[in-house]
């Protein structure tokens, strides 16, 4: 039986790691390991953590409007939330994906290949994470994860569509990051790997990319494409994937998230406390002039241009002089 996460106690909070955030108009929420979820409603400044299904690690949060949201984590979990993130209940695991990608594969239609690659899903049980959620509307959205795990619903989740055989993902690299751009969608992967789609994800093509270690996300720069990932390895195209130019960036760190403002500028973070910014479409990155932090793993821009930070350490609101803030509540 799955076991629910612990609540914990308010100086707890800011001892557990924080893996992802999304937000949605005011509300903002952050989700982490052991199950945890925190939610908050005055832009990142105070939160308060919600009762999770799953004690698993959680690694992707996505608003499909403003009271639908979803979370995947570990185990193949995906959890959605109906209320803004008040309540949680399970939608799939690991074992119910390999069931609906081996359905569709047992497809007189399917990809010869699909098959095999379903039965091993199976056999395999729910070892495989999933490690992103991206819903770009209320009907249309990806789970992407380990392995080449991806997953499509155009229902709002009603139904999800295995594209395991569709990406051309020939060595199975872990996927992390996507990355909707009018028509195109991006997905970013480990070795180098690099997807785009140009007909909103009816068919994808393989993207040559200079780079051969991991890209743990892919952001809008500007007009650009960014795509960036092990230390310190950032590249930006201005022809839709045609040519890469490699970034300049002061920092050697694995980048772990990027987030486009507002303003047209792109921040990254990185595994060593920095955050940069760019105003050049991607070109040239600046260190922000903030306090010493914990390795970051993911970043928004509130309502109020400041940024809130998930961390190994709970979350920074920048705000606070990017301290971590104490004012969490159950």
């Amino acid at each position: 039986m799955q076991r629910s996460a612990p609540i914990w106690q308010d100086s707890r909070i800011n001892t557990l790691v924080v893996t992802a955030l999304g937000k949605y108009e005011g509300k903002t929420i952050a989700v982490g390991e052991r199950g945890l979820i925190l939610v908050s409603d005055e832009q990142g400044k105070a939160w308060r953590q919600v009762k999770s299904p799953v004690a698993v690690t959680l690694t992707g949060v996505s608003f499909s409007d403003a009271n639908t949201v979803w979370v995947v984590g570990h185990g193949g979990i995906v959890l959605r939330s109906a209320d803004g993130g008040e309540t949680w209940s399970k939608q799939l695991d690991g074992e119910k994906l390999a069931a609906l990608a081996l359905e569709a594969a047992s497809s007189p239609d399917a990809d010869p290949s699909a098959l095999a690659e379903a039965q091993r899903l199976v056999a395999d049980g729910p070892d495989k994470p999933l490690l992103h959620v991206n819903f770009f509307d209320k009907d249309e959205g990806l789970l992407i994860g380990a392995y080449g795990l991806i997953f499509s619903t155009e229902d709002g989740g009603a139904n999800w569509k295995p594209l395991i055989s569709h990406l051309g993902n020939r060595i199975g690299a872990h996927l992390y990051g996507v990355l909707k751009t009018g028509k195109d969608i991006w997905i970013a992967g480990e070795q180098g790997s690099l997807f785009l789609s140009e007909d909103a994800g009816r068919s994808y093509r393989a993207v040559d990319t200079p780079y051969q270690g991991s890209f743990f996300g892919v952001a809008a720069a500007g007009s650009s494409v960014l795509v960036f990932g092990m230390r310190g390895n950032a590249y930006y195209s201005e022809d839709r994937g045609a040519s890469w130019h490699k970034s300049s960036i002061p920092s050697n760190n694995s980048l772990t998230a990027g987030y486009a403002r507002k303003n047209g500028a792109v921040v990254l973070v990185d595994d060593g406390g920095n955050v940069f910014e760019s105003s050049d479409g991607g070109k040239n990155f600046y260190r922000a002039p903030l306090n010493k932090l914990p390795p970051l793993t993911s970043v928004i821009e509130a309502a109020d241009g400041e940024f809130v930070f998930g961390s190994a350490r709970g979350i920074i609101n920048s705000g606070e002089q990017a301290k971590l803030s104490s004012e969490v509540r159950k």
